[in-house]
């Protein structure tokens, strides 16, 4: 028993991991092109800072990025350490996912009869993700963002906005200083760009790691049969698939597929769940978003995605049902 137990949970395993390594490499080799092609990030920080024409515009940059949302990070990091508008930043780490060419197309495949969940599943993840963009924005950035980032990001920002105490210790208050461009710099060189890469790669892989052996050993002891039963119930079936989309922590471009295992079995508020709060939060992707978020800012995160995913699932279910 514990032999096959041992075997089940290392196939788990090696399937989680080898799902997501190639789409975290694909988001580290576009952050390192944007870094070495942009090195000031100036296009960055023209990309719109409004409450919601922010988020909206993060979120259309993932119509031309292929990637899921372990493969969003590295980018979205990139994004936030290049100056970009914190709301734009937040809009594509939280839309992306489902919004990138292949999810599109994996969950047309996957629900060819299924119109409306075809245009509620992306229609959701913007909301989801305007949503929590304006919630995380209610935190300052040194509350919300890990100080490593918050350094090179402000190190972007024009001295009237943060001052050079802020720049490197994140002290507020500190006394203003005249109006200059951000500081300017030089194209990094392709050895240096290597190493660099290199070196996030393998801290974002690291993390990725520990995060699918936390999904495994969860999916190891809570069966998805358990979550399944409830499957009929209106508020039920859409919490208990929400908490199937933490466990199994499958990747965004392949969820689809899975969901139709089981879409007979569950409201379609559970099944519209399933698939909008796993590309946002899970347990394979909490260990990468401890990279760019503090505790705080990863609380929030997995607080107003839950609630924006069940008002969500509850609202389809007194449409559909």
């Amino acid at each position: 028993m514990n032999a096959t137990r041992l075997a089940t949970g290392w196939a788990i395993f090696q399937g989680l991991l080898i799902e997501a390594l190639p789409f975290l490499l694909l988001g580290v080799v576009i952050a390192a092109a944007a870094r070495w092609l942009a090195p000031d990030g100036s296009w960055l920080r023209r990309l719109p800072s409004g409450p919601l024409l922010g988020p909206l515009s993060g979120a259309a940059l993932g119509f031309a990025l292929p990637a899921c949302e372990c493969g969003n990070v590295p980018v979205a990091r990139r994004l936030l350490a290049g100056g970009a508008p914190l709301g734009a930043a937040l809009g594509f780490l939280f839309a992306a996912p489902v919004l990138n060419p292949i999810v599109l197309a994996s969950t047309a495949a996957a629900f060819p009869d299924k119109l409306w969940l075809l245009l509620c599943r992306p229609l959701g993840a913007v909301v989801v993700a305007v949503g929590l963009a304006l919630l995380l924005a209610l935190l300052p950035e040194r509350e919300l963002l890990q100080s490593d980032l918050l350094e090179e990001r402000w190190l972007r920002q024009p001295l009237s906005e943060v001052g050079l105490l802020e720049r490197r210790s994140g002290l507020v208050g500190a006394m203003p200083e005249p109006v200059l461009p951000p500081a300017t710099l030089v194209r990094p060189s392709l050895e240096e760009l290597l190493r660099h890469t290199s070196r996030e790669f393998l801290s974002l892989a690291l993390m990725l790691v520990l995060g699918c052996l936390v999904a495994t050993l969860v999916q190891l002891w809570v069966p998805r049969s358990w979550l399944l039963a409830v499957g009929g119930a209106p508020t039920l079936s859409i919490l208990a698939l929400m908490l199937l989309a933490l466990v199994v922590s499958v990747c965004s471009s392949v969820d689809a597929f899975l969901a139709l295992s089981f879409a007979a079995q569950v409201t379609p508020g559970a099944l519209l769940a399933f698939l909008l709060l796993g590309p946002v939060i899970d347990l394979k992707l909490l260990g990468l978003l401890s990279l760019l978020f503090r505790p705080r800012g990863l609380l929030l995160t997995t607080g107003g995605a839950a609630l924006l995913v069940l008002l969500i699932g509850q609202w389809i279910n007194l449409w559909q049902l």
